[in-house]
């Protein structure tokens, strides 16, 4: 798979830009501020749906205008799709494939499927459980896209969940009587088992695919030095392991909502569920996080993201890769290693600030950005 043009409007710093890109390796050199990240920014958020620097879409408008547009051709064996986003702050997304409008933006997800690494994964290593859950949330949608809505159903259902009961623990703090409308919360538990057991199974099914595939990208991007495991951590496995079964996991979400249910009301939120989880890094015998040097969070992040890049092409489709100022975080040792790690694959997009800092093996297509404007100088 490869992205063979794209086209923004009104994203970001971009009143409108059109950049057609070759197979192989492209290289964009600009200062900082001049707009190469933005370019690859774009391409996540087709991707997935939801960008790698910042939680809402309103950033993504240019400043002045209402919308934003990305637009992208996709070539996958031999075939060509045109995939397009419209983004506007406050409604909803809408796009279209192949000029053809879709019922949901999340449709979109799969038309394009893309890997990136950019710096601030490294909190995958060292932040909140958020960044992993998210990281294997949307590995999941990449893998298999009908999880985009399982997700969504699961979001919503919690969302639904927590407004009842924040809203009866506030009027039981001002001395009302809010627990009258409780009667409805034994519906949103089975909808949060049903949907939570699904999302649950796959990230089971994930994680156990996906640890192999981290292993040897960190041996390769390390020189062999340290050994990571891959283990998904959930108040339901306190008892016993938990199996990606959906009916198991279904029945043992309900069990821990009931046993849950005075310490949900007393606290105003679901405290049980998928979106309480983590997936715990660990180099070792010891956590990755608070005892990993510097350089081992960064070979744990790459080999991360490297092995979820190799999980899918296993899988079919080898995704467009997106290394987002990253070279100039790496010690010469660890840069020319990503460099040949990443080599052969379809398409791999860089952004750097100094040419220098690219090792000379990836020495395909270079982009000058400055100031708005892109060009191919190579």
């Amino acid at each position: 798979m490869h992205v063979r043009r794209l086209e923004l409007t009104d994203f970001r710093s971009y009143a409108h830009v059109d950049v057609t890109l070759p197979e192989g390796q492209c290289v964009f050199v600009g200062s900082n501020g001049h707009g190469k990240t933005n370019l690859v920014e774009a391409l996540v958020y087709l991707a997935t749906g939801s960008s790698h620097r910042v939680a809402t879409d309103a950033p993504l408008v240019r400043t002045g205008a209402a919308a934003a547009t990305v637009r992208a051709a996709v070539v996958h064996e031999r075939r060509e799709l045109l995939a397009e986003l419209a983004i506007t702050p406050g409604k909803a997304n809408r796009a279209k494939l192949n000029r053809a409008n879709l019922p949901r933006a999340r449709d979109l997800i799969g038309a394009l499927k893309a890997v990136s690494f950019a710096p601030e994964d490294l909190n995958l290593v060292r932040g909140d459980p958020e960044q992993r859950r998210r990281m294997l949330d949307e590995l999941l949608t990449a893998r298999h896209p009908r999880f985009a809505g399982v997700r969504a159903d699961y979001d919503r259902v919690v969302k639904q969940r927590n407004a009842l009961l924040r809203t009866a623990f506030l009027a039981r703090k001002t001395g009302g009587r809010g627990n009258t409308d409780l009667h409805t919360l034994d519906i949103w538990d089975a909808h949060l088992a049903e949907h939570g057991a699904d999302l649950l199974a796959g990230r089971l099914a994930l994680v156990e695919d996906l640890a192999p595939y981290v292993v040897k990208a960190y041996d390769a991007v390390s020189a062999g030095r340290g050994r990571p495991q891959l283990n998904y951590r959930s108040a339901l496995a306190e008892s016993e392991p938990l199996a990606a079964d959906r009916d198991l996991l279904g029945a043992r979400l309900s069990a821990a909502l009931a046993a849950a249910r005075s310490r949900e009301v007393e606290r105003g939120t679901t405290v049980v569920g998928p979106h309480r989880d983590d997936l715990e890094l660990r180099l070792g015998e010891l956590p990755a996080k608070g005892y990993a040097s510097h350089g081992e969070s960064w070979s744990y992040a790459l080999a991360l993201r490297l092995g979820a890049a190799e999980l899918l092409r296993d899988n079919g489709t080898a995704p467009v890769l997106i290394l987002d100022d990253v070279f100039a975080e790496l010690d010469s040792g660890r840069r020319d290693r990503l460099a040949e790690l990443v080599a052969a694959a379809p398409q791999v997009l860089v952004t750097c600030a100094v040419a220098d800092d690219i090792p000379s093996s990836l020495d395909g297509a270079r982009f000058d950005v400055h100031d708005g404007e892109v060009n191919r100088v190579v």
